[in-house]
């Protein structure tokens, strides 16, 4: 170590036009006798100090260099980590490289076949809801005037060794109400072929653009209704999953056989079959010029069979009002039984024009039943759910598509926050429209059990001071008919009501 600060020493002298001098005194006049430094040895590239003509001006961000870290992904090949970080600033020891590419702590070998990354995602929200009062002869239910929640509180632990990757990550954050400890994801990926991962584990295979945005994108706090209930048939956070995705400059397709969520066995003791089922997505990218970006593509997804337990194979179509602050689920399609296949399928599509983004998808769902001994058949069930939603971005880099997801990615930051320089990072405005039908037939849950609809008007703003920084401001204004498949009798009338949140999030 100690002769390798030397060789530094040595050459920043050299950099900056300094040679040391020799000891000893010299005659005046005369030039200066300089010691030759001898070569030292050294295990790796030197690391960059400093800039060598001085700092010089603080040029804007390129185009990627400017977006929001990515912290879910896409898992890069070994040859674009390569190339990604040939010129990262690190510093070599002992046959090691450390250092933050991405803004992630990175430890690797010389070579970078092996290397051991850290990431984070930190979301708090805080907010509550206004006038969401019960009527006469309903139970309040829990609708919070102000609460907070840790929503997504995950640490991400990559190891790679070349066109490896096994990634960990525990989530110490919750849908509704924190406080338990889960798991987000826990697999193996390959990424030796060409712009193609393929992944076994426990993962979260995507169907739609909302969630291939990824969470750190998101225009509003979570996705709309529709999308978490048909992604969540055979897909979602923490699914097991066998299978992959391939993307081209203007296309994506990905196919994967999933099973059942982490922790099924453990909430239900009695699940005697697990879950299987299938996902597929193919998007295409049809025209993009320097002003429009098109987006088309379809989605769909199959639970074969679901979990079998003690009340046979049950299903139940329920959710939030797309703010999770631990309240009251009004929504529901009631307890479903005899259930033999669950699928949905539905096509997106989004436009950018300049600044302007708008965005949609739309999804059927359909219920097969199976025919129960010694009873009539039970019928088959159809529900239905889109949503419409616009963004603007007022200032810094419009949102941009990423080919290598298939979606639309956040408003790009030239330069970090320095009001005392003329710079705010940007900053965006959206407006969405989301409704959720899961009525079909009378008594589809069971007698005087009908499911029910939901409507949200949602507005929001969202400032980025950095990358890696975000804030967010909700408004959501909903709207759902009645239905006595809510627990606890909270929506026999129906219900109306608002909300304000917020949420500050940090990502590396």
């Amino acid at each position: 170590m100690r002769e390798e600060i030397r060789v530094l020493q040595a050459r920043i002298a050299r950099d900056e036009g300094h040679a040391p001098q020799a000891h000893g005194a010299h005659l005046p006049g005369a030039p200066p006798r300089v010691a030759h430094v001898a070569p030292r040895s050294w295990s790796g590239p030197l690391p960059t100090i400093g800039a060598p003509y001085g700092p010089g001006p603080v040029r804007p961000r390129s185009e990627s260099e400017s977006r929001m870290v990515m912290v879910e992904g896409p898992i890069p090949s070994w040859a674009e980590v390569k190339e990604a970080t040939a010129k990262d600033e690190s510093v070599h020891v002992g046959g090691m490289r450390i250092g933050f590419p991405a803004g992630r702590p990175t430890i690797s070998s010389d070579d970078g076949a092996y290397s051991f990354s850290v990431g984070g995602l930190l979301q708090e929200d805080i907010g509550g809801f206004l006038g969401t009062g019960a009527r006469a002869g309903e139970a309040k239910g829990n609708f919070n005037s102000f609460t907070q929640n840790g929503r997504r509180l995950r640490m991400y632990f990559s190891w790679r060794y070349k066109d490896w990757v096994a990634n960990v990550t525990p989530d110490f954050g919750s849908l509704s109400a924190d406080g338990s400890v889960g798991l987000f994801e826990a697999n193996l990926n390959y990424t030796g072929l060409r712009h193609t991962t393929l992944t076994v584990g426990y993962f979260q295979p995507r169907m739609d653009e909302e969630s291939a945005e990824r969470p750190v994108a998101f225009e509003f706090l979570e996705r709309p209704t529709i999308v978490d209930l048909a992604r969540n048939i055979a897909a979602g956070v923490a699914r097991f999953s066998v299978g992959g995705e391939h993307y081209e400059d203007r296309w994506l397709a990905a196919l994967y056989f999933t099973g059942q969520k982490f922790g099924d066995r453990n909430k239900d003791s009695t699940i005697t079959d697990s879950q299987t089922g299938g996902v597929a997505r193919i998007a295409g990218r049809p025209y993009v010029s320097r002003d429009v970006d098109v987006h088309v593509g379809a989605g769909a997804i199959s639970a074969f069979k679901v979990n079998q337990g003690a009340k046979g194979r049950a299903y139940t179509f329920s959710d939030n009002v797309e703010v999770p602050l631990g309240e009251t689920a009004l929504l529901t399609s009631g307890a479903l039984s005899n259930v033999a296949q669950i699928w949905a399928a539905g096509p997106q599509v989004g436009v950018r024009w300049r600044r302007f983004l708008l965005k949609g998808e739309y999804y059927h769902i359909g219920v097969e039943r199976s025919r129960e001994a010694g009873a009539s058949p039970l019928p088959s069930l159809n529900f239905d759910g889109w949503y419409v939603a616009a963004n603007y971005t007022l200032f810094g880099r419009p949102r941009s598509y990423n080919p290598k997801i298939a979606a639309f990615i956040t408003p790009g930051v030239e330069h970090d926050f320095d009001p005392l320089h003329g710079d705010w990072g940007a900053m965006e405005l959206s407006g969405r429209w989301s409704v959720t039908d899961l009525s079909d037939v009378a008594d589809q849950g069971g007698t005087g059990v009908n499911g029910n609809q939901q409507t949200v008007w949602q507005g929001g703003v969202n400032w980025y001071p950095n990358r890696h920084v975000k804030f967010m401001l909700d408004f959501d204004h909903f709207i759902v008919s009645r239905s006595k498949g809510v627990a606890g009798g909270v929506n026999l009338l129906g219900r109306t009501g608002n909300l304000v949140v917020g949420r500050v999030q940090a990502s590396f």
